[in-house]
């Protein structure tokens, strides 16, 4: 038996609220953590010049090498597709 489509707008809004919600509090803790690590590496400039410019030196580095190790790992895949290699 169907069901009328009153029954099916408060639920459908409910979820949408929540996932709305979700995002606004994904956001939030995104900018939180901003924050902290502007702070944290602002500290450390003080403390140490430079910190920050060789903090992103190696995460360059380390990114790349990331990128890289992963690469290898899609194309030793005999399982996928050639073009996803």
């Amino acid at each position: 038996m169907l069901k009328p489509e009153s029954h099916h707008a408060a639920p459908n809004r409910s979820l949408v609220e929540q996932i709305d919600s979700l995002k606004r509090e994904d956001e939030m803790l995104y900018n939180i953590l901003a924050v902290d690590v502007w702070a944290l590496a602002k500290t450390m400039d003080e403390f140490q010049p430079g910190f920050w410019a060789a903090f992103m030196k190696n995460r360059e580095r380390a990114l790349k090498r990331f990128i890289d190790e992963m690469m290898k790992a899609k194309s030793a895949n005999p399982k996928r597709p050639p073009f996803l290699r």
